[in-house]
């Protein structure tokens, strides 16, 4: 299932630069850092000044990544952009299979328990190695909910923004 997500995806921020030829270093919020030199314009946005920027080129650069921007060519106009946040247009991003979800996707969604009790809203996710965790955000207390498919997520309704999990409302 594809996104229904009309705004732009929040992929990471320009935090420095790098050397005097207009890099920029770049805090990616990608899941592989480097994963966002993938996506190519950019989005920037500070405050409310947005502009868009090619990609021409970037790197991993010991465990930063760094990127060449089309006509940033100094480190002056690079130094401008740091703090400006980075996104990207939903339609960058590869199609998904059937039952496949970004998690940007789930964030915001209302979540209900099987007896009719709604738990809150999806606030984050989080990976813990064994599986990812819903956080729920509820109106007294937080829900930490197991994102396992069939078994605690039982449906994800991206149209109605609904999930239905089988876990209980005091846990």
């Amino acid at each position: 299932m594809t996104s229904t997500q009309e705004n732009p995806l929040h992929v990471g921020k320009i935090s420095g630069v790098f050397g005097i030829k207009g890099w920029v270093k770049v805090f990616s919020y990608t899941g592989e850092r480097n994963a966002i030199l993938k996506y190519s314009p950019w989005i920037l946005k500070k405050n409310n000044v947005t502009q868009t920027v090619e990609v021409l080129a970037g790197q991993l650069q010991g465990q930063a990544v760094v990127a060449q921007l089309k006509e940033i060519n100094d480190r002056d106009a690079a130094g401008a952009l740091i703090g400006w946040d980075i996104f990207i247009d939903y339609a960058q991003l590869p199609a998904l299979k059937q039952d496949e979800y970004y998690w940007s996707d789930l964030i915001g969604l209302r979540v209900d328990n099987t007896e009719g009790v709604t738990l809150g809203v999806v606030e984050s996710l989080l990976e813990t190695g064994a599986n990812d965790v819903l956080v729920v955000q509820g109106e007294n207390r937080q829900h930490a909910v197991p994102f396992i498919r069939e078994h605690t997520v039982l449906n994800i309704d991206l149209v109605a923004r609904t999930i239905l999990v089988d876990w209980d409302a005091d846990f």
